[in-house]
Order: C-alpha cells, then structure tokens, then sequence
C-alpha cells in the first residue's frame, strides 16, 4: 500500500507536482521542476475560511485538500496558538484521507509579523499532522507566475515546518490511483 512507503526528501523532485490557483500556470511546470501543476478547482478541496467549514470538509470523505487553515486566524489565545487544527479535526482528516496542504503564497504575500504569526501557525499544524499521520502537501498555490517556486524550494519549505513526508509525489497516477488519494472533479 502506498501510505506505508516512505519517499526521502532527495527522490521527491523527481515526482513533484505542485497546487495553483490560476489557470494559465501550466506552461511553466516543467521549467520550474514539476511533473504537472495542478489547478486547486480541478481537485475537490476547500480553503480554510471559518471553523465549521473545515470541520465539515474534513468530516466529509469526497473531500481531497483542505488548505489554508491557519491564515483566517484573527487573534491567538492567551497560551497557546489558535492554528485552525487541533487533535479532533486531524482524527477526523486521517480518517477520511484528507490532505492539510500549506501554502507558500500565504507566506510570500504577508508581511512583518503577520507572516511570523502564519508560519508559527503552520510549524503547529505540522506538528499536530505528524503526530496523528495525516498526509500533508505543500505547494506554491500561486495566483500569478511571480508566486510560483521551484520544487527544490518547496520541499525545502516543508523541512523547514518540520514535514516528516510530504505527498506531493505519483503524479503518474495522480487520478487513477485511489491509494493517493485525489480524484479530479468532472
């Protein structure tokens, strides 16, 4: 089964794709190192918004990408960062394989401290990922070809939020194959 299989960061560029929410990106897959690049509305995902529809996306099991939970966060607790996760949703997203993706155009698009705040909120998320095996992916989700970045930097990117395994990886089956995981909407 292909969730058991460990890839080491080294083989992953080889296999890259990356997610985009533009639709005129596809031209520049190859030049920026990915097998395909992947329009977020070709694939059934949700941005993170409010808490409840997260929560609803991850409860449901045709949901393949929920993404950019931890930037709709107006304000962290007292002792603790309010993140968009915690231990219940990613229960209920290893249950029904849904992916937590993270966003490097959030990162890119946000200054000073709010993007300090952002990238705390996604070191957290990874580590409530790792810790309950939820499959994570990250990706430039570029709105423009200013955003897009080379596979090398993404998979660089995830290290740096502390990913374990990024799942990124098979495009060969990217729609077929249901051990990935994500099917294209028609």
């Amino acid at each position: 089964m292909i969730n058991n299989i460990y890839i080491p960061f080294e083989y992953l560029t080889l296999y890259m794709i990356d997610f985009v929410n533009a639709s005129n990106l596809g031209e520049y897959a190859k030049e920026f190192g990915f097998s395909k690049l992947v329009k977020v509305k070709e694939i059934r995902s949700l941005e993170g918004k409010d808490d409840d529809s997260i929560r609803k996306a991850l409860e449901n099991k045709d949901t393949d990408l929920v993404y950019g939970v931890e930037k709709f966060r107006a304000k962290d607790k007292m002792n603790q960062k309010d993140s968009g996760l915690n231990q219940v949703l990613c229960k209920l997203a290893n249950k029904n394989r849904v992916k937590i993706g993270f966003s490097f155009s959030d990162v890119l698009n946000s200054e000073g401290s709010k993007r300090s705040k952002i990238l705390g909120r996604m070191i957290q998320n990874v580590e409530l990922c790792n810790k309950y095996k939820v499959d994570m992916v990250v990706g430039s989700f570029a709105k423009n070809e200013y955003e897009l970045r080379n596979s090398s930097d993404l998979i660089a990117f995830g290290r740096v939020l502390g990913m374990r395994k990024i799942w990124n990886e098979k495009i060969d089956n990217f729609y077929k194959d249901e051990d990935i995981g994500i099917r294209k909407v028609k």
